[in-house]
């Protein structure tokens, strides 16, 4: 698979993971395409490894959104510009602290936001709860998956 070929590839799981973000984008779907889409291409153990083990994990995910709330952006009282905050903050902190900084960019993010907006401390918390409520578990749960995903097929890509 040629340099150009794999930074298409790479960009579309970005707009992916930009999808999950996004209510009514199957950002999900579109990074799973991504990697079928190289697997195929680059035909090697390691790239069908990658694709079994994201088929598997995003699955496992489609599960759980059966567990989680439903998104209700509405009901969280912030600008959806926090909520885009928050996915940006986790995904730059899941390459910045691999895997755990995907969490802690999402929610600090969050709060840096609310706190910004609302001018307190106190109240910054007290909107990150009702955000995390409403939508936060459902999006940083469908968007930690994404990211392991291309974590992984970043790391394969690295590697070979």
């Amino acid at each position: 698979m040629g340099v150009w070929q794999l930074v298409a590839v790479g960009l579309v799981m970005f707009l992916g993971l930009v999808g999950v973000l996004v209510p009514g984008v199957p950002g999900q779907a579109i990074v799973w395409a991504a990697v079928l889409w190289w697997a195929l291409t680059d035909v090697t153990p390691a790239a069908w490894g990658v694709l079994i083990g994201a088929t598997a994990l995003l699955l496992v995910n489609q599960a759980l959104k059966l567990w989680l709330p439903p998104r209700r952006p509405h009901e969280s009282g912030a600008p959806r510009k926090t909520l885009m905050l928050g996915g940006i903050g986790g995904i730059v902190g899941f390459f910045v602290v691999p895997v755990v900084g995907g969490i802690v960019g999402y929610v600090g993010a969050i709060y840096g936001a609310e706190r910004l907006r609302l001018g307190s401390s106190g109240a910054g918390w007290a909107s990150v709860r009702s955000v995390m409520r409403a939508t936060g578990y459902a999006v940083l749960v469908e968007l930690f998956a994404c990211l392991l995903v291309t974590g992984a097929w970043l790391t394969t890509v690295i590697r070979s």
